[in-house]
């Protein structure tokens, strides 16, 4: 079986672009003002510290360890409390703290672009490229009501900075990485401007084949996926900007962990944004934005394997799924003295659909199905007072008005009539939050905060369940809004050889949603979608110490625990118990690092529960994976990074995963996937 881009030339295409390039300016490079180079730091990046309270930002284009897939879940990976459900090689889906789907608000231009699977194949981080973001803005919890409805968990925003030229100019990022199991990836940002505007173009390629684990055993993992992005934007002034941009993208992934791969995650987005800071008196910032994505999906069991007889789809089979999502967003800044106000509107509407058929390529033949739309009006309002101050006190409110409407006339394998063909749900929600804050020392602060979320099933809650309750019509008609309560406390130091800090968090989630699986026998596995009410709890903390000379040690702990109150015992998918420590050394033209991720057993599962994308799959393993990395800063603009991921090539599998396909000779009892073994790789970045 083959795995090959359309075009055989175009890494060498690309390759040669990415050389013409940097040639003209490599020369000029070795002697950049640091003053006016983004300095790309030479030491790897192996876990982040937060900002401000809740709060992580960091750049998605500086080098992680261990290498990330091309996608963003892996990218979170390095925030404490963040994890992956896995399933071979891409695309895994993101857990924060244990909770994951649309717990977690995903924005990317402060735009959502929702997949379209109904067993989450195609999360929304499946179509973001982390490196063609300059910031990633993670926000822990329910402590904003700024970005839209329903992030009882968190939210994560992928943002590109606006540029601004006082004179013609020419800005490029880029990158390229190489690495075991064919791995290479190339990103390209270039920028050009002048002070009356800009024209930017971005975009990315990564392929990989198939990993072995640390056994040597070959996992099915292959993918390859590409972007590109552009915008234009006019800057009358140092203030304001106006700009529109389009982007459009595609990948293919084979999946060890589930029964089709995807052969086609096509993306088309179109957006536009206007920004107008510093405006007289308290008013003082105005921004709204529009946006349009479709994400169009197909899964088959044809492309990247070969059917398999023996299973439950002996047939080549394929399934097209496709999300089409448009809102918009209006807020506007004040600010008196110490008293800062955010308010503003947001809007969303979103339509799904699907074909599917027996055979190859006969779904493209077919007529598209509509089966749900959703849509959501929300209006917002967020005050600091105190801001700038020693002692502050933040606090939001939100309310949403949002409805679902289920367009199927069928239902299941036999094509039974839908008893709620044509039925909408609307619901009223809100949501709220108020936090104190206070600088104890000029270098400490703490904080302490509640929160409440309300959040509306999504697509794959209300609509790919087989069944809701017992005594149900089905999920769409059964399923309520679930709804979080949650105290978030934390302390942060931050000197000038030491930084430390430290979370926790406890919760009571009322109505939260449940999938549990069910044996079927020859009919394969039933899912049926219900409310419960649970519990969760947890925490993180992290440090690093920079001794002296360049030294440093750090290290991060994070725990998340979650009760099923309603019926006893865990709430599926928890992660277990994770460390990291680090050691590094920072010279002025070199470093060097090692990374120890300790992960501890997990006893506490729910062995006959899951969720929408897979189940617990019993007690799990404990593990620990040493890494090295070290890296040459060429100069302020160019910087030359490489290790090695899993030294002592350890075979191990993460407990939130997926069970082996049995297409790919996994046994018909759940089997974890294993991760890769002893992994080389190699990055140069560039800023010119």
């Amino acid at each position: 079986m083959s795995f090959r881009s359309e075009s055989p030339a175009m890494p060498a295409r690309l390759a040669c672009a990415l050389a013409a390039v940097l040639a003209p300016v490599l020369a000029h490079a070795a002697d950049t003002d640091a003053g006016d180079a983004r300095t790309l730091d030479a030491i790897v990046v192996t876990a982040a510290a937060p900002d401000s309270p809740l709060t992580w930002v960091t750049d998605p284009r500086l080098p992680r360890q261990p290498v990330p897939a091309s996608d963003g879940a892996d990218y979170l990976k390095t925030v404490p409390g963040f994890a992956a459900i896995r399933n071979g090689g891409t695309n895994g889906d993101p857990v924060l703290r244990g909770m994951f789907g649309s717990r977690l608000n995903v924005l990317s231009n402060d735009g959502s672009l929702i997949g379209a699977c109904p067993a989450r194949m195609d999360n929304p981080l499946s179509y973001i490229a982390p490196e063609t973001y300059d910031r990633l803005v993670l926000i822990k919890g329910p402590q904003t009501v700024r970005w839209g409805p329903g992030a009882s968990a968190g939210t994560v925003r992928f943002e590109r900075d606006t540029p601004h030229f006082d004179a013609p100019g020419v800005r490029v990022d880029a990158s390229a990485l190489g690495g075991s199991f064919d791995r290479n990836d190339q990103v390209l940002d270039a920028t050009a401007g002048n002070a009356l505007g800009y024209v930017r173009v971005n975009g990315n390629r990564s392929e990989s084949d198939d990993y072995e684990d640390g056994n040597g055993d070959v996992v099915p993992s292959r993918w390859r996926k590409w972007n590109t992005d552009a915008a234009i934007g006019w800057t009358p002034d140092a203030d304001s900007v106006l700009e529109v941009s389009a982007g459009t993208g595609d990948a293919l992934a084979r999946y060890a962990g589930r029964g089709m791969d995807g052969a086609a995650f096509r993306r088309h987005s179109y957006a536009a944004r206007y920004v107008h800071e510093n405006l007289p008196g308290a008013w003082d910032r105005v921004e709204a934005n529009v946006y349009y994505n479709d994400a169009d999906h197909v899964m088959d069991n044809y492309s990247l394997r070969t059917p398999n007889p023996m299973s439950s789809m002996p047939m080549p089979m394929a399934s097209n799924v496709d999300r089409r999502t448009t809102g918009g967003r209006l807020a506007v800044d004040w600010r008196w003295d110490d008293i800062a106000l955010a308010a503003g509107v947001d809007a969303q509407d979103s339509r799904h659909r699907d074909r599917s058929a027996s055979g190859r390529g006969v779904y493209a033949t077919l007529p598209w199905n509509v089966d749900a739309r959703f849509s959501n009006l929300g209006v917002f309002s967020e005050i600091t007072v105190g801001a700038g101050q020693p002692k502050r006190w933040v606090g939001g409110l939100r309310m949403d008005r949002a409805q679902a409407t289920d367009e199927r006339a069928t239902t299941g394998m036999m094509a039974m009539p839908n008893p709620t063909a044509g039925q909408e749900r609307r619901e009223w929600l809100g949501s709220g939050f108020l936090r104190r804050e206070q600088d104890l020392t000029a270098n400490t602060t703490w904080y302490a905060g509640v929160g409440h979320v309300a959040r509306m099933p999504d697509y794959w809650e209300l609509f790919s369940a087989d069944a809701g309750a017992a005594g149900t019509v089905n999920a769409f008609s059964a399923i309520a809004p679930e709804r979080t309560t949650q105290l978030d406390v934390g302390l942060q130091f931050r000197g000038e050889h030491l930084q430390a800090w430290v979370s926790a968090y406890a919760g009571k989630i009322d109505d939260y949603i449940l999938f549990e699986y069910r044996d079927g026998g020859m009919m394969g596995s039933t899912t049926v979608a219900r409310n419960v009410d649970a519990r969760i709890a947890g925490g993180e903390a992290g440090v690093e110490w920079h001794l002296h000379d360049g030294f440093k040690l750090g290290g991060t702990l994070a725990y998340a625990w979650g009760e099923n109150r309603s019926d006893g015992g865990a709430l599926p998918q928890m992660p277990p118990l994770e460390a990291r420590l680090s050691a590094g050394y920072e010279g002025a033209r070199w470093s060097a690092g090692a990374l120890l991720r300790a992960v501890a057993r997990q006893g506490r599962v729910a062995v006959d529960e899951g969720n929408v994308v897979g189940r617990d799959l019993g007690e799990s393993a404990g593990f620990a994976v040493f890494s090295l990395n070290g890296g040459y800063r060429f100069s302020d603009a160019l910087a030359l990074t490489a290790g090695v991921d899993n030294l002592f090539d350890r075979a191990y599998a993460e407990h939130l995963n997926l069970a082996g396909s049995a297409d790919f000779g996994y046994p018909a009892d759940p089997v974890r996937i294993n991760e890769p073994g002893r992994s080389v790789w190699v990055k140069l970045n560039f800023h010119y």
